[in-house]
């Protein structure tokens, strides 16, 4: 049993390389964290990107909630605004300019740095 959990995770680790080109988490979360070295910019994704997850995690419940999508569309700008001020700061613009798959960066690398997870 165990070589075959073992066996999806090669797998699943293989699909998530061809998904996101052919390059490792770590590879993209290096690559991320190059724009993200200013102190500033640290702070402003780390208040910023949880938001933004947040706001889209709420977005179910808002058809069941009268006026969530208030708070919901106010998480989500306000992230991004941060992360843009914080980019402001960092004197690079936002590594998703360049490749979009770097939205999907953020998440991970927020999890890695600011909580200390393991990719």
């Amino acid at each position: 049993m165990t070589g075959g959990r073992n066996r999806n995770r090669i797998i699943a680790k293989r699909e998530a390389k061809i998904m996101m080109g052919g390059r490792s988490w770590d590879e993209w979360i290096d690559e991320y964290s190059h724009s993200h070295e200013h102190p500033m910019n640290r702070l402003t994704h780390s208040f910023g990107i949880p938001m933004i997850a947040v706001s889209i995690l709420m977005i179910p419940f808002c058809f069941f909630v009268s006026g969530l999508w208030w708070v919901a569309l106010a998480l989500f700008a306000v992230g991004w605004i941060l992360q843009f001020i914080g980019h402001y700061f960092e004197g690079k613009p936002p590594e998703f300019f360049k490749d979009w798959r770097f939205l999907f960066v953020g998440l991970r690398w927020w999890f890695k740095k600011v909580l200390g997870v393991k990719s």
